[in-house]
């Protein structure tokens, strides 16, 4: 893997915002789940189709914070346009694990 500056790294806009809803989306091509998360004032609330149904329930999700690189173009995923990207690692598995803050922080707090 190449190397790349922090001015590179800081061209990433991660933010860490709060799932409001979240609803399951059965027409996507693999099992997902739209996200409308509270990013702050300075962002507001954008969503997302995520690939977390092995370990999430959209019911679990609400009040949950999250982080999502909010900086990518919006993404048409079928009929839902995805505004951000929501982060998460793999399990042994290769299924997504979100990645939250241990502690609850301000909706909008960059990653540094």
């Amino acid at each position: 893997m190449s190397t790349i500056s922090f001015d590179d790294f800081q061209k990433v806009d991660i933010r860490v915002g709060t799932v409001i809803r979240a609803e399951p989306y059965p027409e996507a091509r693999k099992p997902a789940i739209k996200l409308w998360v509270d990013f702050g004032d300075e962002v507001g609330v954008k969503k997302s189709s995520a690939q977390i149904t092995r370990h999430y329930q959209p019911e679990g999700l609400i009040g949950r914070q999250v982080l999502g690189v909010i900086n990518f173009p919006p993404r048409q995923i079928g009929a839902f346009m995805s505004e951000f990207l929501c982060l998460g690692l793999p399990d042994p598995d290769g299924q997504v694990v979100l990645i939250s803050p241990d502690q609850a922080v301000p909706n909008g707090g960059r990653m540094y």
